[in-house]
């Protein structure tokens, strides 16, 4: 066979030989475990949509959820305000705060700029707050349906923010309130025998079921076989929670 022929058959046949490229013993050490990325889709051009790839940063995380829960209460005036967090500060000496006017939201010795905004929507009454609750009350005369968003997005804001929705001041006229920072049933080396039994059956009976429902209870006394008490929060006007409290205690 002529030497040109045999030029021409070894290249038609080299044609049809698909070359490989080779790659470096390195570049496939490096590929088997690639770092992690994460793709971000870039919208500058809706027609063809292009991806640039970031390298994921291993202290990468997600940002916090805030999760509100909200509860009726047996009080249809009153709801109850559940988020992911603790409402009061720690060690706080008394169990809740509740605040009738925007003006106590001002005063010593625990002011709270998200009771003084809930307080300045149209229809709210009062403000009581909880160790991880919040329980907002309205007049009868307004519709939840007009309040109920102004308060979550006022709760939802103040929450997110990472302040303390309680601030503690000192107050000037210390004396005035000094009984105002102690738990009405707290122990008291003072207190009678039956006066002690009352306020532990208040605090292990009575109180848990009155926080579940969106308020509390104050412990006023003991006089003459009556047991004197105070209702704070959702329970503060509703009617149902006087009788409920009533047939709770006689029945202990």
């Amino acid at each position: 066979m002529p030497s040109k022929a045999l030029s021409r058959s070894a290249a038609r046949f080299l044609t049809r030989i698909r070359l490989t490229p080779t790659i470096p013993i390195a570049a496939r050490r490096a590929t088997a475990h690639p770092p992690p990325y994460r793709s971000i889709h870039l919208a500058s051009n809706p027609t063809r949509p292009s991806h640039r790839i970031v390298r994921q940063s291993p202290f990468f995380s997600p940002k916090r959820t805030i999760f509100i829960q909200t509860e009726e209460t047996p009080n249809p005036d009153a709801l109850k305000f559940k988020p992911n967090q603790r409402v009061l500060p720690e060690n706080f000496s008394i169990p809740f705060l509740e605040y009738l006017s925007p003006r106590s939201t001002l005063q010593p010795p625990h002011p709270s700029p998200l009771a003084g905004a809930l307080l300045n929507v149209d229809g709210v009454t009062s403000v009581f707050f909880g160790q991880d609750y919040i329980t907002v009350t309205k007049d009868s005369a307004t519709q939840w349906a007009h309040v109920k968003p102004e308060v979550f997005a006022l709760i939802t804001e103040a929450v997110t923010s990472g302040q303390p929705i309680v601030n503690s001041v000192q107050d000037k006229d210390a004396d005035k309130h000094e009984g105002e920072e102690k738990d009405s049933l707290a122990y008291d080396e003072n207190d009678s025998e039956v006066v002690s039994m009352i306020k532990e059956l208040l605090e292990t009976r009575i109180r848990p079921a009155i926080q579940d429902d969106g308020g509390d209870l104050e412990f006023r006394g003991f006089e003459n076989g009556q047991v004197l008490l105070k209702l704070r929060g959702a329970c503060r006007t509703c009617d149902s929670s006087t009788v409920t409290l009533r047939n709770g205690i006689e029945s202990k």
